[in-house]
């Protein structure tokens, strides 16, 4: 586990002045990764780190010899078209090349004469998914989501006897992984049949939903048949962005039985451009919170002392923009990722127990994460319980679920007295209707 340094100063200031500004996302002290090209240009994509409303384009920082010695190694690693290569790094060349980025963006740096010519505007670039995601796993971590869409659908028995046992996941796929700003089509699917009928309906799904989420990106991999320890888990892990796993509630309803959901989530998931680091995340630690009811966790999943502070206090957002309100928009939830029951070190541990090898830029979900307290649900299907309590959005207009033309954007943020403030970007996409190609071949 990182311990907080000299590069969590909160006295630290950047020559990059957007960086400076109160309650900024990216301030000196938390220089994310992403991969980035500027908007309409032919070139390929490439590494870069944001700070204040620009981006350091790493490649040409590399060209320029602004990096020395096994920085200079990370350094180029950083600048590629994916970030896998820096991921396979490991934490000392990670924690190596935040101090010399840190280093060289504070005021009074010598290398910024030279870095001001590789900056280029956050609004005139666009992303791309920062990692090669080889596979894609989705976790099922927080109790109060699984509690309250349990109480929707199996309120005798609302948490499953295995969830304090054991973070739940199921395989998501790597393909439908886009970052924030894209739209997608209304999805089809079957559903549940319709009383009278016994022969599944097929059509556009009429209650697609979000899903707040964290995404965490694997660093160095292991060995087929050998297990990554909870106490090395988050050695391997690389950095934490945000998720929204959309969702076909009305599909996963019909096609979950008896494994889980698969056309009702696949069709995409969308994640934030920037990756923030495990170090960067180090002043924000805080440990999870167990009931002394709840049964004992068992060895390979539970840390030794230096471990305890596995959960991270991310304040999440998730915020809706409909024709009506526009760029406003209407905020629906806000909870934090420290109510977890699972740790991001935990999913490792258990995910690769069984002899699973994770590769660096795997991406693992952490499934929506939900508070205990109303308003701080993770998606729709809980905020509306169901569907049954129409969500009103305070402008004459309510949602049982996302409708077409809606736009759903998350944010995070971490903050802390004696620490400045870090943010992870927005996680940004819009539904669009159900594509008429398809209309017309199910008539």
């Amino acid at each position: 586990m990182s311990a907080p340094n000299e590069t969590h100063d909160p006295q630290l200031m950047s020559w990059v002045e957007t960086a400076n500004l109160a309650n900024g996302d990216f301030p000196i002290q938390n220089l994310p990764h992403g991969v980035f090209r500027v908007r309409g240009a032919t070139e390929g994509f490439r590494g870069g780190v944001a700070i204040g409303d620009m981006i350091l384009d790493m490649h040409k920082a590399c060209s320029l010899g602004v990096f020395k010695g096994p920085d200079a190694d990370a350094a180029a690693k950083a600048a590629q078209p994916t970030l896998n290569a820096l991921m396979a790094s490991g934490p000392h060349a990670w924690s190596g090349l935040r101090l010399a980025l840190s280093r060289a963006l504070r005021v009074g740096a010598p290398e910024a004469c030279i870095l001001r010519n590789c900056l280029v505007s956050q609004s005139g670039a666009e992303f791309g998914v920062p990692a090669q995601i080889g596979d894609y796993t989705d976790f099922f971590a927080s109790q109060y989501h699984a509690f309250n869409v349990g109480q929707i659908f199996a309120p005798a028995n609302p948490l499953y006897p295995n969830f304090k046992w054991l973070p739940i996941a199921y395989h998501g796929r790597a393909s439908s992984i886009e970052v924030s700003g894209g739209s997608f089509y209304r999805p089809y699917g079957q559903r549940r049949p319709v009383a009278g009928s016994d022969v599944p309906a097929f059509g556009p799904s009429t209650s697609v939903d979000y899903e707040l989420e964290l995404a965490a990106f694997m660093g160095p991999g292991n060995a087929r048949g050998e297990p990554i320890p909870i106490d090395q888990a988050e050695q391997h892990i690389f950095g934490v962005c945000l998720l929204n796993d959309w969702s076909a509630r009305d599909v996963q309803g019909w096609e979950s039985m008896p494994l889980g959901p698969f056309l009702a989530k696949n069709f995409l998931t969308t994640i934030s451009p920037w990756i923030v680091t495990m170090e960067a995340l180090a002043p924000f630690r805080v440990p999870l919170v167990r009931a002394e009811s709840d049964p004992p966790t068992l060895p390979y999943l539970r840390a030794t002392r230096a471990g305890e502070n596995g959960g991270l206090d991310i304040q999440l957002e998730a915020w809706l923009l409909t024709p009506k309100t526009g760029d406003q928009g209407v905020r629906l939830s806000r909870t934090s990722a420290k109510h977890t029951y699972w740790s991001l070190a935990q999913m490792v541990a258990h995910h690769t127990e069984g002899g699973c090898n994770l590769r660096p830029g795997d991406m693992l979900g952490t499934g929506t994460q939900s508070g205990p307290a109303r308003g701080e649900e993770g998606c729709l299907l809980e905020l509306s319980r169901g569907g049954k309590e129409p969500v009103d959005l305070g402008n004459g207009e309510s949602r049982r679920f996302l409708e077409d033309g809606d736009t759903v954007v998350l944010r995070g943020w971490c903050e802390r007295h004696g620490f400045r403030r870090i943010g992870f970007g927005e996680c940004r996409g819009q539904l669009m209707p159900a594509r008429k190609a398809v209309r017309e071949y199910v008539r």
